[in-house]
């Protein structure tokens, strides 16, 4: 599985961002698609996940603020991200879980600064 994540920039405390992951096959074959995010110094930790039936996991440190939806017939997953704060800057990496199997896209930075 491939996947081309996209997205990512530099946004004011406040404001908003949509990260993009493209997967090279059907989102229904993938198990998990999900986004992770890892800041400089820190460990990298997940964001939001979404199963193949639908169901949707956040870390509480977004919940309320991020929203994870998926276009099927794009095989493309969105992760909304919404009053973006100084905390949230990392570069994200999108994830996903075929067949026991992890995959990763590119990073993306997101920047939340003023």
């Amino acid at each position: 599985v491939q996947l081309q994540a996209s997205g990512g920039g530099l946004v004011q405390p406040g404001g908003s961002l949509r990260l993009s992951c493209a997967a090279s096959r059907s989102i229904f074959s993938i198990n998990v698609m999900a986004w992770y995010r890892q800041a400089p110094g820190k460990q990298r930790e997940l964001v939001a996940a979404i199963t193949s039936g639908g169901s949707t996991n956040y870390a509480d440190s977004v919940k309320g603020r991020f929203t994870l939806s998926r276009d099927n017939a794009k095989n493309t997953v969105y992760l909304q991200m919404n009053s973006l704060k100084p905390e949230d800057t990392a570069v994200y990496h999108c994830n996903a879980v075929y067949w026991g199997i992890n995959y990763w896209g590119q990073g993306t930075q997101v920047t939340v600064s003023s």
